[in-house]
């Protein structure tokens, strides 16, 4: 899905996502990523939901990002608590969607001047 560019080039903006990738300022990255509108695009060393350890989410935890939208993957499955207790314990919000749900979400907060991170799973 081909989504519109923010006019505003300096936030990071998802661009179009569909099966295995996920288009920002319209780059293409085919493997998991955390999403801000003002930091680098990071890799998130994550290739499957059965993978996903707490670690992955505390990468989240020095951004300081008001909510984090997680990105499930093709379908909506919910982490274990335990994954995002860290986030918990930091005042961070977690919302788990599927993967569209959570690129859309993301450029609506984003857009909104939000400090959101988008954590989005690229199954391999």
């Amino acid at each position: 899905m081909k989504l519109h560019q923010d006019s505003n080039s300096a936030l990071n903006t998802i661009t179009s996502y569909g099966d295995g990738f996920v288009a920002i300022n319209l780059e293409r990255h085919e493997s998991s990523v955390i999403v801000m509108p003002q930091m680098p695009v990071t890799a998130w060393p994550v290739s499957s939901f059965e993978a996903l350890a707490p670690e992955h989410f505390e990468m989240l935890v020095e951004a300081a990002p008001e909510v984090v939208i997680f990105g499930s993957g093709a379908r909506l499955r919910f982490p274990h608590p335990r994954l995002t207790a860290q986030l918990a314990r930091h005042r961070i919000g977690v919302e788990t969607m599927d993967f569209g749900a959570a690129c859309r979400t993301y450029n609506i907060l984003m857009s909104e001047g939000r400090r959101v991170a988008a954590a989005l799973l690229i199954e391999i």
